[in-house]
């Protein structure tokens, strides 16, 4: 009954023409919103539903008068007639229902197209902070199934108008006929929502548990994927199909919740209408045989009843679209209601004139102005969430020189702060492409970088050097290239800031020499922050920050540090072992990153 159908492009309004400013204070205020925006198409199409639903009651009518007035009186002419009109109403009917059913796909399409356009403003919106909000899976599933059980709900404003309106006309055409008869009518959907209203409360509860266990799967399901050589690689693969399997398997029961009462559902909208049916049928033929209506009465009544199915049916069938929609509806706008730091990213005070600290009053790290830093920590998160303060992605009263980091324009603060994350995206394009970004390069400086980065065997491994294409995510490299290019890519920007984090976790002993020794050269006299442990970096940093739960406990160069603190000194002599079994490793044989590299 509602299933899509092939409609062009240009039949759809352009969301562009009206307003995108959504009411997100509630899923039905959402949904009254997709619907007033375009008005026009939704009440041609309660138009269309309402005549159809409305149409569908004459034939019984037109029946009743072709047995009363042409069988039963034996006038062919009035039998002729009446059945010339009820063909005639069939006819129309059916021209009404394919309006109906291509403006309410209209309808549907367009609120989709609508919902899909703020998602996709909302995640540019939002840029590199949505990562730190929601994950890639989740969002997939608001952009494709919430926004689809959103817009679906919108086909209920045609017929759900005419459905009303067909069960008026049938009360009234049956009290001409008996008042009893049209008692039972009246009453018949009251009983309905009686016994199918509490089935749509349970419904909602169980969709929405489903649907929060559905997205942290997808989640997973995408982080798998996109790690799937890295799990490979340290035989983690197995591990996290298990793990998988697990949370699929508490879906699945979850799933069986939801169709439960769905079958309920589902059985008594079939069900109901049918007994309803049986009941009237019972009833008019009782009064047929007593001669309380005539025969062309009792045939009109079954046919009202008969027909009256439809918007009975569809009375449970949008409530049962309505309660998808609810469910989908409060996540999309929850999404939706995510806000940036800034909704103008060019408001605000300006930075200072020029290089100044970064002050983190919540780690106490402090970045002095044309140093090396590096941030130590045995959690990793700790860092990189001081990284994320110090970069604006996160709330915090953080400094830059003497004015909070928050007030000043976030379009400043992104020109010259740089945060250059391991999990950057790599978009598909040439890899000069993929390391220039948005701008074109001086070649010398793009050579300079990927020295600096240590990516010339990337360069050089690839058939067609620098015009070579990158996969989606850098899917035709392995995890240590995808890293230099990332990191060559920013130093490239020359940022007056840089924080990379942990840029080369992913190399091997000989490799990350090579990398911190032209970093700290590429960066001199600029600031730049590093979060790792590794002592080969640390041992060119001008300045450490030792931090424990998030609090910085020293600070100081890497000897003062082995020194003074014996937490640091552990942390990383722990490094500096795996970095000498990883040396004695490379050196008995090449390392299966430069192997890789070497076949390509």
């Amino acid at each position: 009954m509602r299933s899509p159908s092939p409609v062009g492009f240009r039949a759809i309004a352009d969301p562009a023409a009206h307003s995108m400013t959504p009411d997100i204070r509630g899923p039905l205020r959402y949904i009254w919103w997709l619907i007033t925006s375009q008005r026009v198409r939704v009440l041609g199409g309660a138009l269309l539903g309402s005549c159809w639903m409305v149409g569908l009651m004459l034939p019984p009518y037109l029946l009743s008068r072709a047995i009363d007035d042409g069988l039963t009186a034996g006038d062919s002419t009035a039998l002729l007639g009446w059945t010339g009109a009820l063909v005639g109403v069939g006819v129309l009917n059916a021209w009404l229902a394919i309006m109906r059913h291509r403006t309410m796909t209209r309808v549907r399409m367009d609120a989709a197209f609508r919902s899909v356009r703020l998602v996709s403003e909302q995640v540019t919106r939002l840029g590199a902070v949505l990562p730190r909000r929601l994950s890639s899976g989740e969002v997939f599933a608001i952009g494709f199934g919430d926004v689809a059980r959103v817009a679906n709900v919108l086909t209920i404003t045609g017929p759900g108008l005419g459905a009303v309106l067909a069960y008026v006309v049938v009360a009234v055409l049956m009290l001409v006929i008996s008042p009893l008869l049209a008692l039972l009518v009246l009453l018949g959907v009251p009983v309905l929502a009686v016994v199918v209203g509490p089935l749509m409360g349970r419904l909602q509860g169980a969709e929405s548990t489903y649907r929060e266990h559905a997205g942290r799967l997808a989640a997973r399901l995408v982080d798998m994927i996109e790690g799937l050589r890295v799990l490979n690689g340290i035989g983690g693969k197995a591990v996290h199909a298990e793990r998988f399997h697990r949370h699929s398997q508490t879906l699945r029961a979850e799933g069986y919740r939801v169709g439960a009462v769905t079958s309920w559902i589902q059985a008594l909208g079939v069900g109901l209408p049918a007994v309803f049916l049986a009941a009237v049928t019972w009833v008019s033929a009782r009064m047929a045989a007593d001669n309380t209506i005539t025969p062309g009465e009792l045939v009109s009544v079954y046919g009202y009843a008969a027909v009256l199915v439809v918007p009975v049916s569809f009375f449970i069938e949008g409530a049962y679209d309505l309660s998808h929609g609810v469910v989908a509806g409060r996540r999309l706008i929850r999404f939706l209601a995510l806000s940036p730091h800034s909704a103008d990213p060019a408001a605000g005070l300006d930075g200072p004139e020029g290089p100044a600290a970064l002050h983190d009053p919540e780690s106490g790290v402090t970045v002095a102005p044309g140093e090396f830093t590096a941030l130590v920590s045995a959690r990793s998160e700790d860092s990189a969430a001081i990284v994320d303060r110090l970069g604006c992605f996160t709330e915090s009263k953080a400094t830059w020189g003497d004015v909070p980091l928050d007030r000043i324009a976030l379009l400043q603060v992104r020109e010259r702060i740089l945060v250059a994350d391991n999990e950057a995206a790599l978009f598909r394009d040439s890899l000069l492409g993929v390391i220039s970004g948005r701008a074109e390069r001086d070649p010398q400086a793009v050579q300079r970088a990927v020295e600096a980065a240590v990516a010339q065997d990337i360069v050089r491994g690839l058939p067609d050097g620098l015009e070579s294409v990158i996969q989606a995510n850098g899917r035709n490299l392995s995890g240590g290239q995808r890293q230099r290019v990332r990191l060559a890519r920013a130093l490239l920007a020359e940022p007056e800031t840089l924080m990379a984090v942990e840029p080369t976790s992913a190399v091997d002993a000989h490799t990350e020499a090579a990398i911190a020794e032209r970093l700290y050269a590429h960066r001199k006299g600029r600031t730049t922050v590093v979060t790792t442990t590794s002592p080969l970096l640390l041992a060119r940093a001008d300045r450490i920050c030792y931090v424990v739960d998030g609090k910085t406990v020293g600070t100081g160069t890497h000897r003062h540090l082995l020194a003074s603190h014996p937490g640091y000194r552990r942390l990383v002599s722990r490094e500096l072992g795996d970095l000498q079994d990883d040396a004695q490793d490379f050196r008995a044989e090449p390392s299966p990153e430069t192997k890789e590299g070497t076949a390509r």
